[in-house]
């Protein structure tokens, strides 16, 4: 039976490439590996001397931002240090962010793209959880602190897994059922 090793690339049509670029390039510091604005196409990467694009940018999107079309994008992120580093940049840069949470096995920045697309950053912890598993974080405490607080989670619920009902209240119904 043939495996999948990890996701290759995902494609969005976007609104306003420009604005999309910018975002993806800017704040989420992806690099552009390809750039073909004439039929409105660009390929980005975190790694192109390893996988050529994990994002392509197009145009040509028709459905409204905020639309629920693409469950989301997630991003793995190499430590813990890097997602703090990432919600400072979203909170600086006024990025809509949906909550900061862990699932036990991962720690992570659920946060929309301009086009309203939702896409997280996380970083796994080595840790095991029954999902569904989900409860906040506030990534203003140190790496230690975070790390501790997420360890007491796990051995109260990591078994059975949690839902914190409050981070619920900041979902939409049709954002939750995708959950």
């Amino acid at each position: 039976m043939p495996s999948i090793e990890r996701l290759a690339h995902v494609g969005i049509h976007v609104l306003d490439l420009e604005r999309s670029l910018a975002f993806y390039r800017d704040i989420l510091g992806l690099q552009v590996s390809d750039d073909d604005r004439e039929h409105g196409l660009t390929f980005l990467s975190s790694r192109p001397d390893i996988e050529h694009h994990e994002i392509l940018l197009t145009e040509g999107r028709t459905a409204a931002a905020g639309e629920l079309w693409l469950q989301q994008i997630s991003f793995r992120c190499s430590t813990l240090e890097d997602v703090i580093e990432f919600h400072q940049r979203f909170v600086e840069h006024g990025v809509k962010i949906e909550y900061t949470v862990t699932h036990g096995n991962a720690i992570g920045v659920y946060f929309y793209d301009p086009d309203g697309n939702r896409c997280e950053v996380y970083w796994p912890t080595g840790l095991v959880a029954r999902q569904g598993y989900l409860q906040a974080v506030d990534l203003t405490q140190s790496p230690a602190e975070i790390i501790e607080g997420v360890r007491r989670g796990v051995d109260q619920y990591g078994e059975t897994g949690v839902i914190d009902a409050s981070l619920l209240e900041t979902m939409d119904v049709e954002t939750a059922a995708t959950r």
